[in-house]
């Protein structure tokens, strides 16, 4: 047996809607539930609140709600709550109130539609809108550590990637697998819908940007994987031409990069404060803001000049994003002023590159490039130089 016991986050702010949601169950559980023979058959429900159960052979649109406020027995509504407990916290703190309401009532609805869909047979129990809140905390917290308690042979703990705990074992293990070997009667189409809609509904509420991405997140990790795809789409054959630089020992920086330009004026607090939160940004890898505090830093400063490595990184990231102009601007901005660093080559390079594929201006394009094949030293990047030399000239 394993079961999940703790995660390595707490939500910032009371999770009311969570803990409301919580209790409203355990309520009506408490008022619905009677166990009372019908015939020669045990009925969990009092005849009351099987109305209230969602009969996919003829539903009443409200059932698809309440059906998800019933529970067959104990077991069921304990397990369902302490699920939704473990994973709600943090799903409630990053969707607000009202928004953690609407999503965990339209997973229960569409977990409904899913069973209802599929099957004849009546259906009750929140494990599908807490299916759906379960894979909301997949996309946004794929990263934090799980700590599972397992009983087998002997008890222990271990902790384990959230994605890889809720997509492995609780999705693919506990439904997709079970769903075809078990004989209980456990509506795992509903739970499976559930899955679906936390997933997809949370990724698409990224994607518009009505949900604030971090790169922490799946649609984060999403985004940075087509980044690392874009750049290496850059380079012909996926040739990265910063790898022979990464190969090879770290140099320390030249005096006279420091003295290819003058410091800036750091009195202003506004450059000082941007120019620090992109630091502090970039250190935390939230890339996405660092661009976005950069463009502002140039909005007050066009010429202004980041550290080196800072300013290289956000080059970097530009070219990486697809933004081509700024990155071009960047690139230039860091030659300028780190004339001497010991890679320069490679700058000119992708400069090159960017204003001959992506820019279509071949005049600087083929300025970059010649001052770049003078001096590249690797065969792979000088083979690279030339091969676009020649396809500008051709064209």
């Amino acid at each position: 047996m394993l079961l999940p016991i703790r995660t390595s986050i707490s939500p910032r702010r009371t999770p009311y809607a969570n803990y409301i949601l919580i209790a409203a169950n355990i309520i009506l559980f408490m008022l619905s539930y009677g166990p009372h023979r019908v015939g020669p058959f045990v009925e969990p429900l009092r005849p009351w609140a099987q109305q209230f159960m969602l009969t996919p052979e003829h539903p009443y649109i409200w059932q698809f709600v309440s059906y998800a406020f019933l529970h067959g027995s104990l077991m069921h509504i304990l397990g369902n709550m302490y699920f939704l407990y473990m994973f709600g916290n943090n799903v409630n703190d990053r969707l607000g109130n009202v928004g953690y309401l609407c999503f965990y009532l339209g997973g229960a609805v569409f977990s409904g539609l899913g069973h209802a869909l599929l099957h004849d047979n009546p259906v009750l129990g929140a494990s599908g809108a807490v299916a759906a809140v379960t894979g909301a905390y997949l996309v946004l917290f794929p990263h934090t550590f799980i700590t599972v308690l397992y009983m087998f042979f002997f008890i222990g703990t271990f902790e384990i990637k959230a994605m890889y705990l809720i997509a492995l074992k609780l999705i693919f293990f506990d439904n997709i697998l079970q769903k075809h070997i078990s004989t209980a009667n456990i509506a795992f189409d509903a739970h499976l819908a559930g899955y679906a809609f936390g997933i997809a509904v949370i990724l698409l509420l990224l994607m518009v940007k009505l949900l604030d991405s971090h790169y922490s997140d799946l649609w984060g990790m999403l985004r940075q994987w087509n980044r690392r795809r874009t750049f290496r789409d850059v380079v012909e054959d996926a040739y990265d031409p910063w790898a022979h630089a990464r190969g090879r020992k770290p140099v320390a920086a030249k005096v006279e990069d420091h003295k290819d330009h003058e410091e800036p004026d750091l009195t202003n607090d506004p450059i000082r404060d941007l120019r620090s939160r992109i630091t502090e940004a970039m250190n935390v890898h939230n890339t996405s803001e660092a661009i976005h505090l950069y463009e502002e830093l140039l909005n007050r400063d066009p010429d202004h000049i980041l550290p080196r490595q800072t300013q290289l990184d956000i080059s970097n990231q530009l070219m990486a994003d697809g933004q081509w102009r700024l990155s071009a601007k960047a690139y230039e901005l860091f030659l300028k002023a780190y004339g001497n660093y010991e890679y320069a080559e490679q700058v000119y390079l992708m400069l090159g590159l960017l204003y001959g594929r992506y820019l279509n201006e071949t005049s600087k394009a083929m300025e970059f490039l010649q001052r770049a094949k003078d001096r590249l030293t690797d065969p792979g990047q000088k083979r690279l130089c030339m091969q676009e030399i020649r396809r500008l000239q051709e064209a």
